[in-house]
């Protein structure tokens, strides 16, 4: 596996500055672009892609707070394995079976499913804290492990309001 903290010259950290990942993503692809190797030979031309594509993939993982979780989770030997592993506690159960009953009789009215985005968005960000919390600070890998698996919930929950929505608008 690539280390991609280390591509940007970056700690490996959850809590990342976003524009400093910006300038040295920038960077990376200006000295990696295929543009740059046009005159040079097929294999140095190939190597040039290998880097530019590497580079795109690692940006896009350090960029979105849920894949840098997962991505930090994985270098550091944890599996979410979310799709095989569902057990959550009883209390995020319950909140999952509200959030879905609230998405299902909001269904035709576009202002309560915006508060439920807003809603849904607001409860991301505090989690997403304490994905931080447990990574950076605590080092408490069960915990965020669990934390990822809400929050991966979550954003499918918010993908449906999304496509609620869009229906609503055509």
């Amino acid at each position: 596996m690539h280390e991609y903290f280390s591509l940007f010259g970056l700690p490996e950290r959850f809590a990342i500055d976003p524009a400093q990942l910006d300038v040295a993503y920038r960077h990376v692809q200006a000295q990696v672009h295929p543009d740059r190797f046009v005159n040079h030979s097929e294999a140095e031309r190939r190597v040039a892609m290998q880097w530019a594509t590497l580079a795109n993939e690692a940006f896009r993982t350090l960029k979105n707070p849920l894949a840098r979780a997962r991505y930090l989770l994985e270098r550091r030997g944890v599996e979410v394995d979310a799709e095989r592993n569902t057990g959550m506690s009883n209390a995020f159960l319950m909140q999952q079976m509200e959030w879905r009953e609230a998405v299902e009789e909001a269904a035709d009215d576009a202002e309560a499913l915006k508060r439920l985005e807003r809603d849904l968005a607001r409860d991301e960000r505090v989690m997403l804290d304490d994905v931080k919390d447990a990574l950076d600070e605590e080092g408490d890998l069960v915990q965020a492990v669990e934390l990822v698996r809400r929050l991966m919930f979550m954003e499918k929950l918010r993908r449906e309001i999304d496509d609620a929505l869009a229906q609503l608008e055509n």
